[in-house]
This record gives structure tokens, C-alpha cells and sequence, in this order.
């Protein structure tokens, strides 16, 4: 997550992006760039805090933005408490009657809860 900062004479607005997915191995200053340079142009007009919100949005940026990972993982394990425990999702309840059924995600494909399921591969 990055952020960015515009300022209109007396009132800066510094505001965070969008969580952005970042690959193993590639470099988090990319994405962030357009930020960069949005905060450069329009942050540091605002006195006092458009210079200090700039540069630290900027350093922000450079470091690779603000690693959520662990906020969002938290809040997975919040909301569904069955993250992580077992190795399936049975959603609702169903089992799977493939021999792989370790491994699958059993969606209903009607929404009387009968019939077949797709069996989608995690």
C-alpha cells in the first residue's frame, strides 16, 4: 500500500492507495510510482504539512510501500474462522466425490443445494 498527498494552499490531503499485489521478487517501488510523482507535483504546495507529507510519501514509495500482509491475513482469519484449518472448503457443506477431494473448493451449482458441484483446484 502506498500513499499520496495533494495540497490546495491552507489543506493537504494525504490519502492511502489501494492494496496492491506485489510478487515474490519483483520490486514494490513500480507500482508506486505514479504516486510518486503525483505527491512530487501536487504535495508540497500545502503549508505546513504539504513539504513534510511529500517527502514522506516519496520515501515511502522508494522503500516499497507499506507491507499489509500480516493486516490482511489477520483480518481472513477474523472473518472465517475455518481459514486454515483442514484442507478443504465445503461450501455449503457438500463433499466431493472425486478422489483428489483434498485439494478442491465444492461450489453448488443450483441454489437448491442439489446436483453436481464444480470442483475447482486450489
Amino acid at each position: 500500500m502506498y500513499k499520496y498527498c495533494i495540497s490546495i494552499i491552507v489543506m493537504t490531503f494525504n490519502r492511502p492507495t489501494n492494496v496492491y499485489f506485489i510478487p515474490p521478487q519483483k520490486s514494490g517501488v513500480a507500482p508506486g510510482v505514479g504516486f510518486l510523482f503525483v505527491s512530487l507535483f501536487l504535495g508540497w504546495w500545502g503549508l505546513p504539512w504539504g513539504p513534510i507529507y511529500t517527502i514522506g510519501n516519496i520515501a515511502n514509495v522508494l522503500k516499497g510501500g507499506k507491507d499489509v500482509t500480516g493486516e490482511i491475513l489477520a483480518q481472513i482469519n477474523q472473518n472465517d474462522p475455518e481459514y486454515g484449518v483442514g484442507n478443504t472448503y465445503n461450501i455449503p457443506g457438500q463433499t466431493s466425490n472425486s478422489d483428489n477431494s483434498s485439494n478442491v473448493y465444492n461450489i453448488p451449482t443450483s441454489e437448491n443445494n442439489s446436483g453436481n458441484t464444480y470442483n475447482i483446484p486450489r
